[in-house]
């Protein structure tokens, strides 16, 4: 019996640890705490690479980074940033960040054929145009789904992350 409740503990905290671990793995040396008025850039899963991830057309995978982009934001909204006011980029040529205090934008984004996505997280200045922070680039990957679902347990990895760097004082600042 006490092996079974040692077994039942040493699973629990192996799923709880790297969960903690990871919401609270800040890579920035800047402070985003502060930082209320959030424009999101978009995430541009590439529309040519409908045939690599098997859709029929790229409309159909057109329409599918469009409700994945607005999934992120949603759950940015409701879940990973509740307390900041968060605009969105409406298409991939969509970076007016002006009235903001930050500007995420998404590069080097790629949908492998394992529907893992990888991509860099870009935090700048829209006031100086400046990159102040960089999360390079990262592999956030779903389990055990198809595609829409891995991406959607992929950028829920990027919501921890983000909310991770804006709400967490950087190592070795108060």
């Amino acid at each position: 019996m006490r092996r079974l409740v040692a077994m039942a503990v040493f699973l629990l905290l192996c799923i709880l640890v790297p969960a903690t671990m990871e919401a609270r793995d800040v890579k920035t040396s800047v402070d985003m705490r502060n930082m209320k008025h959030v424009f999101v850039g978009w995430v541009d899963m590439n529309p040519d690479a409908w045939t690599l991830l098997d859709y029929d057309t790229k409309a159909e995978w057109t329409e599918v980074i469009n409700s994945l982009n607005d999934y992120l934001v949603q759950q940015l909204k409701a879940e990973y940033l509740p307390d900041r006011i968060i605009a969105a980029a409406k298409n991939k040529e969509d970076e007016n960040a002006a009235g903001n205090d930050l500007y995420i934008r998404f590069s080097d984004v790629v949908v492998d054929k394992k529907y893992r996505l990888h991509l860099s997280i870009h935090f700048i200045d829209p006031k100086t145009n400046t990159e102040i922070a960089t999360i390079p680039d990262d592999t956030y990957t779903g389990r055990v789904c198809g595609l829409v679902g891995c991406m959607h347990k992929s950028l829920n990895k990027v919501g921890v992350r983000l909310n991770a760097e804006m709400t967490t004082a950087p190592q070795g600042k108060k």
